[in-house]
């Protein structure tokens, strides 16, 4: 069963008639549409234009790039809590769909996918001659072994399943009867429950990384995959070491995979030892670069790279300590903190000024509610009326040149406003031991590009990355109305309420979304910065 032509899904159509009129921009519009199944030529061909041409045309073979990155442990797939596991993951272990810094899906191990009109039905089209590296093909079972997967409640840190609601039994915690249908070797359709119009979007994820058929654990232990490279070491908090696999004819060979060697060197959190490293001529490329050092980096040369993002920072308590489960006391923090104020001096003003609800601008079903207000006044007395004005917090966050300084500015708010609050930092092992349980601490997340995505992992009753224990039937009931609805304008509207809600609630402080920056030295090709962080490895080379 294969596709003979581009089906171009209704709304694709419309949504180009809005770019025509001015009313939607490019990036927005290709982020819709891509999702909708529309390939990237017949994407740019509606609004009469062509996608611009990858920098990394020009690339000799051969060669090694150094990395400065974090290298965590490794873990199963749909367990990655972290997108620096992933990046070195990718050297072997492929996605179905790429999300590409310029806001397109396209297909990886998909060719292509069909969304019916109401999306409640999935076509997708494996792409063809593509094998493990162990010589066995890529098939249909593949794919459907890791829906499966995907869909297991009962696997502990599987961020995968707080996405696959339309797909799982709410009885059993599984997948339910009749979702997949294995329609020939190349051909999976989903068969969803209620319409849910994230579901390409989540197969980009960093945590859908996709395995054999019948393989669990550890990828290091068995690091059988589709891409071009095979770990050769892996030490945390230390490095990682990829090598081109002389013995797997990767599908991809004549369009990327140019390095023979990529090295990830862990060094720490703090960018004054990047910057040295830099330097030192030691690494060719950053994971990001934050705060002033963005100047710094420029200084010396390197290429900075730049994309809009919604990544972001948040403030939080967990609402299953005292007192943080009244609703008073979560208001007045919230009450007392300026966000302009925790941009200018937590990320050196580069980004812009969030409005505590976790939905961005730049997602498509973002909605306007205004900022949320600024009264110390009304915060004290809040916080008397809940009888915790002498409450000693403790604020708690990582040890580095971002979040570190986010916090302490926001401690400096709290108490202006009368409260009492201690901090506590820890080193990024230490901190992230625990993240999801402290009471009350900064966190960040990254972006996604539907607005719906982050806001069912994070705050959505239950799931495993709700590190705010927020519990709300209401809440819950219009995420899973909002997630339905295909239309980016109609999600709005239920969009609002469910801002308006986060914000009433005290949920969080999120102070700012990030621009996020990446630098790397010259003659470095594929380099440039993603919007989630990721490092496409299959794009990286050394410029001829």
């Amino acid at each position: 069963m294969r596709k003979t032509a581009q089906t171009v899904h209704p709304a694709a159509v419309a949504y180009a008639r809005e770019v025509a009129d001015g009313t939607m921009d490019r990036r927005e519009f290709l982020t819709r549409a891509t999702a909708l199944g529309v390939t990237i030529p017949a994407a740019y061909a509606l609004i009469g234009s062509a996608r611009p041409a990858r920098a990394d045309a020009h690339v000799r073979q051969g060669g090694t790039i150094r990395i400065q990155q974090d290298v965590r442990a490794m873990k199963d797939p749909p367990t990655f809590d972290w997108p620096q596991i992933a990046n070195i993951g990718r050297g072997w272990l492929e996605y179905l769909v790429e999300y590409s810094r310029d806001g397109v899906f396209s297909g990886r191990l998909l060719e292509s996918w069909d969304v019916n009109e109401d999306a409640t039905r999935y076509t997708l089209n494996l792409r063809q001659g593509v094998t493990w590296n162990d010589g066995t093909p890529f098939t249909a079972e593949d794919v459907a072994y890791n829906v499966t997967r995907w869909c297991n409640r009962d696997m502990e840190g599987n961020s995968m399943s707080s996405r696959m609601g339309a797909l799982i039994n709410e009885e059993t915690g599984l997948i339910a009867d009749g979702v997949i249908e294995i329609a020939d070797e190349h051909t999976v359709i989903l068969n969803l429950a209620f319409p849910d119009i994230t579901i390409i979007p989540t197969m980009s994820d960093y945590p859908s990384a996709i395995v054999q058929n019948g393989f669990s654990g550890n990828p290091l232990d068995n690091p059988v995959g589709t891409g071009p490279y095979l770990p050769v070491s892996y030490e945390v908090g230390v490095g990682a070491v990829l090598e081109k696999n002389p013995d797997h004819t990767w599908w991809d060979a004549e369009n990327g995979a140019a390095l023979d060697r990529i090295e990830f060197i862990d060094l720490g959190t703090e960018q004054s030892a990047h910057l040295a490293a830099a330097e030192a001529g030691e690494i060719d490329m950053l994971y990001e670069t934050v705060g002033n050092f963005v100047d710094v980096f420029d200084t010396i040369g390197w290429t900075r790279s730049e994309a809009l993002s919604a990544n972001s920072l948040v403030l939080r308590t967990n609402q299953t300590n005292a007192p943080y489960d009244d609703v008073r006391v979560r208001r007045a923090l919230a009450l007392a903190c300026d966000n302009n104020v925790l941009l200018a001096l937590g990320y050196d003003g580069r980004g812009t000024v969030a409005e505590n609800h976790h939905v961005c601008p730049i997602h498509p079903e973002y909605a306007d509610i205004g900022p949320p207000e600024y009264n110390p006044e009304e915060a004290r007395r809040l916080m008397e009326e809940a009888g915790q004005l002498d409450f000693e917090h403790e604020l708690i966050s990582i040890d580095d040149s971002w979040r570190r300084p986010t916090t302490d500015a926001l401690a400096a708010q709290l108490r202006d406003a009368g409260f009492t609050v201690n901090r506590t930092i820890y080193p990024g092992n230490t901190f992230w031991n625990d993240w999801a349980e402290y009471p009350f601490s900064s966190t960040d997340w990254g972006h996604r590009p539907l607005g719906v995505q982050n806001l069912t992992l994070a705050y959505k009753s239950g799931e495993p990355w709700n590190e705010t224990g927020f519990d709300n039937a209401e809440f819950d009931q219009l995420l899973a109305e909002a997630s339905a609805i295909a239309d980016a304008d109609a999600r709005s509207q239920v969009m609002a309420r469910i801002q308006q809600i986060l914000r009433d609630e005290g949920v969080i402080i999120q102070p700012y979304w990030r621009s996020v920056y990446r630098h790397y030295r010259e003659g470095v090709v594929g380099g440039d910065t993603h919007p989630i962080y990721e490092i496409h490895l299959h794009y990286l080379g050394l410029a001829a």
